[in-house]
């Protein structure tokens, strides 16, 4: 069953959701610059999935140097059980409020101290949404997905974030309570998360470590969500090479582990094409049977048909996921509206 695009009503809500959430940014006595984007998708999965997703972003400069960042979503998925299209935001049939923060970078005699405050995803690894939706890859890595008892892309953090350092090694420490989206939902409670980041030359290289509280049911998942992660980062060329592992318990008397090998190559030889490769595993050991040990292999392309218009297609051989078929292919349509340099009075 193929899927199609959300109707107009839809989209007014969604972009109604938007501005609400632009309340929650300090207001600006003169004129402040603002951008706004807006992308809708369309894609069917071989596996028998379809889907289709409209978000809407608001971001820019208010006063005294904040930076404020708004976005709402909305999304929906046809067909069988899939992880496909899940790869940055939920696919639940309705509008959510994704972020909408407001941050201040401050640079005292050549030191960094940034802070953010408000509704942000959760700082950990490599985290942001634009490392995930539309890069080439249509599925989330699976250390990454709702339901393979680790984290989630659709993680988010009702808090505060504060990084101190200097531009090349900077620590990051946020506070929060969850504010989750999509299926993986955690209870309320304090989450604590610590990420080191230091870059050379064409490297980046973090650890992050996350204390929260487990989204499975509470009838059997105790105690709370630990895990620690390593993630590199490396570009020249425009060869782009980056990955995670991540280990840790989703709850007392449990371990997950598992980690994804990123290959992006966008070179004047393929014209309009950007090329994919991901390699990744996932472990979670767990009383029998409910154990799950999985492997999954991609290659794909993201092409630019025209400016704001894209297609992207993956296929992929898996094993180890009991809903998921070995082999599918999936294919994604992508249109994405950009308006710069308006103004708020």
């Amino acid at each position: 069953m193929s899927a199609a695009h959300p109707s107009s009503a839809r989209r007014v809500r969604c972009l109604a959701a938007a501005a609400a959430a632009l309340a929650l940014v300090p207001a600006a006595a003169a004129a402040q610059s603002i951008s706004a984007e807006a992308a809708q998708t369309a894609g069917y999965s071989s596996d028998g999935s379809g889907a289709a997703a409209t978000q809407i972003r608001l971001f820019g400069e208010a006063a005294s140097g904040v930076r404020f960042h708004v976005e709402g979503a909305w999304a929906a998925r046809s067909g069988g059980e899939s992880d496909a299209f899940g790869s940055a935001y939920p696919y639940e049939n309705k509008i959510d409020l994704i972020e909408a923060y407001g941050d201040r970078l401050f640079r005292p005699r050549g030191a960094l101290l940034g802070v953010r405050a408000g509704r942000f995803r959760t700082p950990f690894g490599i985290y942001h949404a634009s490392d995930y939706a539309y890069s080439g890859f249509l599925r989330a890595p699976l250390i990454r997905y709702d339901g393979y008892f680790a984290l989630s892309n659709t993680f988010l953090e009702n808090g505060v974030s504060v990084a101190a350092g200097v531009p090349r090694l900077y620590v990051e420490t946020a506070l929060g309570a969850p504010g989750d989206v999509g299926e993986a939902i955690r209870p309320s409670g304090l989450d604590r998360v610590v990420r080191l980041q230091a870059s050379y030359r064409s490297l980046i290289v973090g650890v992050s470590h996350i204390t929260t509280k487990p989204y499975q049911s509470p009838r059997f998942a105790h105690g709370d969500a630990s895990f620690t992660g390593i993630d590199a980062r490396w570009m020249q060329g425009g060869v782009e090479l980056r990955g995670e592992w991540i280990a840790g318990q989703p709850f007392d008397g449990t371990r997950t582990t598992g980690g994804y090998l990123d290959l992006r190559v966008h070179v004047p030889a393929l014209g309009p094409a950007t090329a994919v490769l991901r390699a990744e595993r996932l472990g979670y050991d767990a009383i029998p049977p409910f154990a799950l040990y999985a492997r999954r292999y991609t290659a794909g392309a993201r092409i630019r048909i025209l400016a704001p218009l894209a297609v992207s297609v993956n296929v992929l051989h898996q094993s180890g996921l009991p809903s998921q078929r070995a082999a599918a292919a999936d294919v994604a349509l992508t249109y994405v509206l950009r308006i710069d340099g308006r103004h708020l009075r």
